[in-house]
């Protein structure tokens, strides 16, 4: 029960930023993801594992995260100085609806791991008290753009495992109610690992 509010009330949270969380204009977006594109691909989908795909992730998540790379909510090396380079709010917003629109590739997984990943997604692990992903992320892995829990399905696996040792490490700490490092604290790096090749895997 206590975890069910939780989660109930991490998707209600609401945001300084929540004012610009309005939907965008993809074409106008496109014009707009040049500098985007060197790292996450014209289209979304990066070619390089350890930067994310865009491809397909919805508007609410895309946005939210451009906002906190330019507060200093969420901070990367790479991304601050580009968030904080993107001129407007609603350019943030037509930027978030061009990779939206955009459809993504899908992943691929081990698997040696895909069983023990399945098992971890789908029914978390008792023995830990490691929550299952799909009860945020959908059984699809294709999120929930409203509480802005991201699709994951299909993103790189070297991607995923190394967001989950950033929440553990305290070193990302923009996720609602500290949903995230909560649950990745008590996720081995092999449970990660898991996990992870098997979102890489799922596709629409």
């Amino acid at each position: 029960m206590k975890k069910a509010l939780i989660i109930a009330l991490a998707g209600l949270a609401i945001t300084s930023s929540a004012s610009i969380f309005a939907a965008g204009d993809a074409a106008k977006g496109k014009t707009l993801t040049a500098a985007c594109a060197a790292c996450h691909g014209a289209d979304g989908n990066s070619v390089n594992p350890i930067w994310p795909n865009l491809a397909g992730q919805s508007e609410e998540y895309i946005t939210k995260q451009l906002v906190d790379f330019r507060s200093g909510a969420r901070v990367e090396a790479i991304m601050t100085p580009q968030a904080k380079a993107i001129a407007s709010d609603d350019d943030i917003a037509h930027i978030s609806a061009y990779f939206a629109a955009q459809t993504s590739k899908p992943g691929a997984a081990d698997e040696k791991l895909v069983k023990e990943g399945e098992a971890i997604f789908k029914g978390g692990k008792m023995s830990s008290g490691v929550t299952a992903c799909s009860a945020c992320h959908g059984v699809t892995g294709n999120g929930n753009s409203k509480a802005k829990f991201p699709k994951i399905a299909s993103q790189h696996t070297q991607y995923l495992e190394n967001q989950l040792k950033l929440f553990k490490s305290g070193k990302r700490v923009n996720d609602a109610g500290k949903m995230m490092q909560n649950i990745a604290t008590k996720m081995t790096d092999a449970d990660m690992k898991a996990v992870s090749e098997y979102i890489s895997g799922l596709h629409d």
